[in-house]
């Protein structure tokens, strides 16, 4: 497949986005270079079996609905490994009371589930009643929720989502910008549910049929990263890289410091920049040294730990049916959420064992992500064995922290987002995506990575 004259194009970041980007641009027939500060690609993604468990450091699910994630996994050869979710997945609780309460999945369960009080319920009946509105200014996903609903629906099923989906805040998090599916609906139908369902509806009738579905690999999400990585080829990945100038012109000058070593230069006709929000911050423009992104340094990214355990399977008294709880910062835990990783997809634990992966940290509470392994395990622990039964010590102890895990897409984020516009008009062949612009999710940074290489057939 070609897409114009061959060109010569520099990839920054060697995460999900750099080498979707990489791959697209190598079957159209351009010379790529990626270049990756770590000693291995991947970014986020990444899986380590150890004792017969399997661990995500990073993202543990993908969902599958997007026309994007299909047909990578399809061009990678990668169709018959995928493992689609237990149907348990479906069931997932909310801790509400000291109790798990499943969170209702239709409108029977919604009108019996204990979840809600009736003037919620009411609540929600009525928001299908709403006229479109057209606000003029963004607010925070919290408060356009209470305008819709109610405090108690903000607390037990807003919160609690976005803790887990972003480990945010939703009375700071942008409803325009974190959360662009909610704020379509109410300018498109007024009505949030009739909006969303709408939206949902349409995304399904892309995806086959309605097949939105939450996937994996056997060997864990990074089959899908090692797989890209070796169909761009080690020839053309560059680790241990730091870039740390960029001259634009024609062609674009990349300066860069490979494993600490004397400082190396490229020319190149394009440059895709998909790193976080601090290699942006702080990378060099021009002889002067400019950098017009450092306003992105600004950008909140809460730290976040994560507990990978295992414990004998008559150590846990919960059953376990579900995809796992979260827990609304009304509840008071030290906790923010917990998967239950050996339901959710097969070969995650030994025979006779499961496994949890536990959160704590983000927004709500950042001390708890530094915590050192023993501590947190020890403040963890008191929350499992109050919610799940958990009774003596886990066998197995894997401890991951992100300290700037995840961008916050808060109020007045358009501000970062214009400053990334204005890097690519006055900068042609500049072209910048990724997590910090695009959205946080795995099919939103693939997604990106495919934009990102049409892009460069744009370029001129």
């Amino acid at each position: 497949m070609s897409n114009g004259p061959r060109k010569s194009i520099a990839v920054v970041g060697g995460g999900i986005t750099g080498l979707t980007a990489a791959f697209r641009l190598q079957e159209r027939g351009h010379a790529v270079t990626v270049f990756e500060r770590g000693d291995s690609v991947g970014g986020a993604v990444g899986s380590i079996r150890e004792n017969g468990y399997l661990i995500e450091k990073g993202p543990n699910t993908l969902q599958s609905g997007s026309p994007e994630v299909r047909r990578l996994v399809r061009d990678l050869g990668l169709d018959a490994q995928v493992v689609v979710a237990s149907p348990l997945a479906q069931k997932r609780y909310v801790v509400r009371g000291g109790r798990l309460l499943p969170f209702p999945t239709s409108p029977g369960k919604f009108i019996t589930t204990r979840l809600f009080s009736l003037r919620t319920k009411l609540a929600l009946l009525s928001d299908l009643l709403t006229r479109q509105r057209m606000r003029t200014t963004d607010l925070a996903l919290g408060e356009l929720m209470r305008s819709h609903f109610s405090r108690e629906f903000v607390d037990y099923a807003v919160n609690p989502f976005v803790a887990g989906v972003y480990a945010g805040d939703p009375e700071k998090l942008s409803a325009k910008h974190a959360f662009p599916m909610v704020w379509e609906a109410e300018r498109s139908h007024g009505s949030i549910i009739r909006g969303v369902m709408a939206a949902v509806k349409k995304r399904r009738a892309v995806a086959d049929a309605g097949a939105i579905t939450i996937v994996s690999f056997p060997d864990g999400l990074q089959t899908l990263t090692d797989a890209l990585a070796a169909r761009v080829g080690a020839g053309s990945i560059r680790t241990g890289a730091t870039v740390e100038t960029l001259i634009p012109g024609r062609p674009h000058r990349v300066i860069w410091r490979e494993h600490g070593r004397d400082l190396s230069t490229g020319e190149f006709d394009a440059v895709i920049l998909a790193v976080p929000a601090s290699s942006l911050a702080h990378l060099a423009f021009g002889t002067l040294g400019e950098r017009p992104l450092a306003g992105l340094d600004g950008i909140p990214h809460p730290p976040v730990s994560s507990l990978f355990l295992g414990f004998r399977r008559e150590q846990i008294s919960h059953p376990l049916d579900g995809f796992g709880l979260l827990v609304p910062a009304v509840a008071g835990r030290d906790i923010s959420g917990v998967l239950f990783s050996s339901t959710l997809f097969p070969g995650r634990a030994p025979e006779g064992h499961v496994a949890l992966t536990v959160f704590a940290g983000g927004t709500r509470q950042p001390e708890m992500a530094r915590l050192a392994t023993p501590q947190l395990r020890e403040r963890v622990m008191g929350d499992l064995r109050d919610l799940l039964g958990v009774v003596g010590e886990p066998e197995f102890v894997r401890h991951t922290t992100w300290p700037r895990a995840i961008p916050q897409y808060v109020l007045g984020y358009e501000r970062w987002l214009e400053a990334m516009t204005n890097v690519e008009k006055t900068h042609t062949g500049v072209l910048v995506g990724g997590q910090v612009r695009d959205g946080i999710s795995l099919p939103a940074c693939i997604a990106s990575g495919e934009k990102l290489a049409a892009r460069v057939g744009e370029v001129r």
